[in-house]
């Protein structure tokens, strides 16, 4: 095979005023024509700073100081800016993470294109608005005279990465690098946007750098992969070497970190601590504080790499200390058991036929001329010590779900009873007093964090609002209830130590922390009023696997110690798999399907529940996993299909779906779904 790209030694710096801090250091790597190369590792170990390194693209205080990138034929790093420009979108392109802040919202789709078009190839323009109509079909958009001239706010988030995709490919590439294509989208428009990138590789040979730290895709995607960590590469392999037996510390940690079925009665593995300040000078290995196999020459010498295998290369000492590294793994494995909670087991939350529609304004005189169904007739139960997750794709209604139980926004109609209590009824008054026996975590915790206060005045203040240590005042007046500064500072302190921060973090802004350990303050916050249940609203969708894993602990861990219930709404199965004792599928403000974890996950009966589960990429994907391919778009809230809502997408479409809504079948006492596939097999429900 011929390499494409080839980087020798890259090393690149970062002069913020302080210590330089070397986010790139003594990379090397090739990547051969036509293969996928993925580079893998957590937020901060210098993935993105590499990907900008090779378009020399890096921010002001950036400088490479060491080095070679050779693009077949010419070194990267010799050309003038000039030539480098013709270089970036022709022969090299990028799809940046997030596709909202890469568009210019004040030019069209077609306007956007045409500027790469122009800026590469002297085309008349007939030829390019042709150009840019194939392009636009290529990357799987509809409807594209229409979509031609429409703006990145009127289409939907795999939308915008598709037309970013199409940008990147205007130039006809060589090598396209896809920083984080799909973390911010859901599992089927994901498998959409990697299942186009492949077709696309295919059909015109292109290289991909696809950096990532989600294994289930690398899995699905890599020909080759590198372990990044803390500034440079630590393994590198084929996929099928890597995924069998990965090598490094590290890599084995990701694996651990993983959660999924089989690990529902185990605490996840989790890695301690943070990747080093990169501004360091490092005598050892970089991994070695938070390894749990580190030996005394990890701390003392460098590790050189060891060939373990064909093109298998692992960087650590351990492999010239075999019989260590046995024992150590051994006794590293031994699982700690995830007991259920001890807690009553009774029905806490009851939902029933919930509506919130959103009226739609228009003319001079704004009149209603319709309405956004964001949740239309749903009806759930939670018990106390239980998990309920709410899953499905983006606009489908799942926080407004969340939000309308917890009266954030108004209900339209139906039943909300909390504990027996008719939530939609009650007085401001009566509902301010009860908020503490019902909290959310928000998706963002740097944006739910107010950036001005400490952390100690952000948990401070939720204990003020409502003022009650219910342990010990149950019968109190409320002037009793009121805690005194020190007993608020021992709360918090205890607060902190609940969510694995040390006591002084109080002290410390919401800036100064790590995105899970900010997430671990929001939880904080949330358990500061002894709540009874918890909305997460996708708490871990932002975050590492090795992260993830330490907040799915923390959270299993609360609910076992204190019989806490939990809406779970994500878009991630594997955190259903392990967290979840029950699932509803949402579609378009409708649940669609709804039972125990092991009847939906494993005994889906909604074809879109199905086209979920087969949407979703696994680290060991079964030759006989088909994914099962939806038409078109995510239809609007706002003019929902007549009949089924599904059909238009349904690859099982029948003519009465056309026609009505189909009522509930119920397959068990606890699984049920909606669908005309079903509804003459078994008696009829409403969920």
């Amino acid at each position: 095979m011929n390499p494409l790209l080839e980087i020798n030694q890259l090393s690149t710096v970062l002069y913020t005023g302080g210590e330089p801090i070397r986010a790139v250091d003594g990379l090397s790597l090739t990547i051969y024509k036509g293969e996928t190369f993925a580079l893998l590792g957590e937020s901060g170990c210098g993935k993105s700073m590499t990907a900008l390194s090779i378009m020399r693209l890096l921010p002001e205080a950036g400088q490479i100081v060491e080095g070679q990138i050779k693009l077949a034929d010419h070194d990267l790093l010799q050309l003038p800016e000039a030539e480098m420009r013709n270089i970036r979108g022709k022969r090299i392109s990028m799809i940046f993470q997030e596709p909202m802040l890469s568009l210019n919202p004040v030019m069209t789709i077609s306007a956007q294109i045409d500027e790469v078009l122009q800026h590469h190839f002297d085309l008349p323009n007939q030829t390019k608005q042709q150009r840019i109509r194939e392009l636009l079909q290529q990357v799987g958009i509809s409807d594209i005279e229409r979509r031609l001239s429409e703006y990145p706010f009127q289409f939907s988030g795999g939308m915008k990465q598709r037309v970013m995709i199409a940008m990147a490919l205007a130039g006809q590439p060589q090598l396209l690098i896809a920083d984080e294509p799909t973390t911010a989208l859901d599992v089927t428009i994901q498998a959409q946007v990697l299942n186009l990138m492949k077709a696309i590789q295919k059909n015109t040979h292109m290289s991909i750098l696809l950096i990532t730290h989600d294994l289930g895709v690398v899995a699905k995607m890599a020909d080759r992969i590198a372990v990044m960590y803390a500034g440079e590469i630590i393994e590198t392999a084929r996929r099928e070497a890597f995924f069998s037996n990965p090598l490094h510390p590290y890599s084995q940690k990701l694996f651990a970190a993983l959660p999924d079925k089989n690990k529902r009665q185990h605490s996840l593995a989790v890695i301690h601590g943070n990747v080093p300040p990169l501004s360091q000078t490092f005598s050892g290995c970089r991994f070695v504080d938070r390894c749990d196999q580190s030996v005394k020459q990890c701390y003392e010498h460098v590790p050189s790499w060891t060939n373990t295998d064909t093109d298998h290369y692992v960087k650590c000492h351990l492999f010239n200390q075999p019989q260590q590294l046995v024992s150590r793994q051994t006794e590293n494995a031994i699982p700690i058991a995830r007991s259920p909670s001890n807690s009553p087991n009774h029905e806490l939350l009851h939902v029933t036929d919930l509506k919130v529609h959103f009226p739609i304004y228009s003319g001079l005189l704004k009149r209603v001329s319709g309405h956004v169904k964001a949740v239309d007739g749903i009806s759930l139960a939670i018990s106390s010590g239980k998990t309920l997750a709410l899953v499905g794709e983006s606009g489908c209604g799942k926080t407004t779900v969340g939000k309308s139980i917890l009266q954030l926004i108004p209900v339209t109609a139906g039943s909300i009873q909390f504990n027996g209590i008719e939530l939609t009824k009650l007085s401001p008054k009566a509902l301010r007093n009860g908020r503490s026996d019902y909290q959310i975590i928000f998706q963002d915790p740097y944006s739910s964090l107010n950036p001005k206060m400490r952390i100690f005045e952000i948990l401070k203040e939720g204990i003020d609002a409502l003022g009650i240590d219910k342990h010990d005042t149950v019968h109190r007046s409320e002037s009793q209830t009121k805690l005194s500064s020190s007993s608020i500072e021992t709360r918090i302190d205890e607060l902190l130590r609940q969510v694995n921060l040390p006591a002084e973090a109080k002290w410390r802004y919401p800036h100064e922390f790590s995105g899970g350990q900010r997430q671990r303050i929001a939880i904080a916050r949330a358990l500061s009023v002894n709540p009874k249940l918890l909305i997460c609203d996708e708490p871990t969708s932002a975050l590492d696997v090795s992260v993830q894993a330490q907040i799915l602990n923390l959270l299993s861990k609360l609910q076992h110690n204190f019989g806490l219930a939990f809406l779970f709404i994500t878009h991630n199965i594997s955190v259903v798999e392990y967290l979840a004792d029950e699932v509803a599928v949402m579609y378009l403000g409708r649940i669609v399907e709804k039972g125990t974890v092991d009847e939906v996950l494993n005994h889906a009966k909604h074809p879109y529940t199905q086209a979920l589960l087969s949407a979703v990429p696994t680290i060991n994907p079964q030759p006989d996993h088909a994914q099962i391919e939806l038409n078109g778009e995510l239809p609007s809230l706002s003019h929902t299909p007549v009949g089924c809502y599904f059909h238009p997408r349904c690859p099982r479409a029948m003519p009465i779906c056309q026609q009505s809504y189909p009522e509930a079948t119920v397959f068990t006492a606890t699984h049920a779904a909606h669908c005309h596939l079903y509804e003459h097999a078994v008696t009829k429900a409403v969920i």
